[in-house]
């Protein structure tokens, strides 16, 4: 197939939302698995021919087409046949739902389908672990650009959504006892391992500062649904987020933040959390609290730092208007003066006169964004009391003056 490489490419950027892409042969039909993930006939009470299944899709599915399927299980599919195949290749993509699934329908389904109550749990784990997608147009534009690839540009294809599926509820009922098999039980513990294996990977992301990452785990997290532990769904909302924080917090002090930093953004958030509303606000304010803690690795973080040296930064930032001079900071920590400069130019590559000017820097640039203080006012704020050497220094890291600074911000 020509297009191989295109058809990997979205494979892989269907992964990072939790969608696969897979495909339905006439002989693939003949293996049982190929086919499972279609819907929930190994938990549900109705048998599932792949012989019907393949007459169905080959009967309705014409080339050149997208046709976006809503399963009567409550999910969605994608199906479309693949160009220059040896024998006919379709390819479906899901299963994935546009809005939660609420505790009612799952239990309105299980009993149109005479779930056992053994199985229940299966069910709900299920449909916890359905892809969630807030904006179905994400989707609609890969596949669209696919499209290209697969057939030429727009007017050589099209989306349809006259896809008939059938119910799939049987004539007669089959019992089904009320235990889970190993297999069964094995499927949800797989399930549950997944979810936690994402959330780990999250963490670490976050100690390690890589947003790009972290937002990558995130988005694969927040397409899960929630499982609901009250009846409250906002109390529930307000819990994860609750969760989430006390998970990124332990995320930073593992990069070795300073306990004061991890304070002050935990109590933020905290605050925060109670004000939540909707769903909505939670997503947005759980991506805001990931990426404002990873900023607080990337800023804040002494991982690789000797002990002497992270209590040198961190009297450095607790009070930048201190005495900071090599001879006061070796007298606190009782070490010779010259072995702390050598110690401190080593693992941070600046000496510490370097160091400390470029924090005390930093905090003015904040405070000229941020505030109308004056510039000597400004100066002493951040710890140099003579404006001249604020200046000074300001201009050789900055390129410009703080005055000119200031006028280069306020004309944006």
């Amino acid at each position: 197939m020509e297009y191989q490489k295109e058809l990997q490419f979205t494979e892989k950027i269907l992964h990072n939302f939790r969608l696969n892409m897979r495909y339905i042969t006439e002989e693939s039909t003949k293996n049982s698995s190929a086919t499972r993930n279609m819907g929930l006939q190994n938990i549900l009470n109705y048998n599932f021919d792949n012989d019907t299944l393949f007459d169905l899709v080959k009967k309705q599915c014409h080339p050149n087409t997208f046709y976006r399927i809503k399963t009567p299980l409550l999910s969605n599919f994608f199906l479309f046949r693949l160009p220059d195949t040896e024998e006919p290749t379709y390819a479906y993509i899901g299963p994935y739902t546009l809005t939660p699934i609420a505790q009612q329908d799952i239990y309105n389904l299980a009993e149109q389908y005479h779930v056992a109550p053994g199985h229940l749990s299966q069910l709900e784990q299920y449909f916890m672990d359905l892809p969630l997608l807030s904006d179905e147009n994400t989707l609609l534009n890969l596949l669209y650009t696919l499209g290209e690839y697969l057939w030429g540009d727009a007017d050589h294809f099209t989306v349809r959504e006259d896809f008939e599926m059938p119910a799939y509820i049987p004539e007669t009922i089959l019992p089904i006892p009320d235990v889970e098999s190993p297999e069964e039980a094995l499927l949800t513990i797989q399930i549950l391992e997944q979810r936690y294996e994402i959330e780990q990977k999250l963490i670490q992301a976050v100690t390690n500062g890589q947003l790009h990452k972290a937002e990558l785990y995130l988005s694969q997290m927040s397409s899960q649904q929630y499982e609901r532990r009250s009846d409250n769904p906002l109390r529930d909302y307000k819990n994860y987020a609750i969760i989430m924080n006390t998970l990124l917090r332990k995320a930073v002090e593992a990069a070795a933040v300073h306990p004061t930093h991890i304070h002050a953004i935990s109590s933020q958030y905290a605050r925060k959390i109670e004000l939540i509303t909707s769903q909505a606000a939670f997503l947005s304010l759980v991506k805001e609290m990931v990426r404002k803690y990873c900023l607080l690795v990337k800023n804040h973080s002494l991982k690789g730092y000797s002990m002497l040296v992270r209590k040198v930064i961190t009297n450095i930032i607790y009070d930048l208007t201190a005495d900071l001079s090599l001879k006061v900071q070796a007298k606190e920590l009782n070490v010779n003066p010259s072995y702390l400069s050598t110690l401190f130019k080593k693992e941070t590559g600046q000496t510490l006169t370097e160091f400390v000017n470029r924090k005390r820097i930093e905090h003015a640039i904040l405070l000229l964004n941020s505030t109308d203080m004056q510039i000597q006012v400004v100066a002493q704020y951040c710890g140099i009391p003579d404006v001249n050497y604020f200046t000074k220094t300001f201009k050789k890291i900055v390129g410009k003056t703080p005055k000119e600074y200031r006028e280069m911000i306020s004309k944006h």
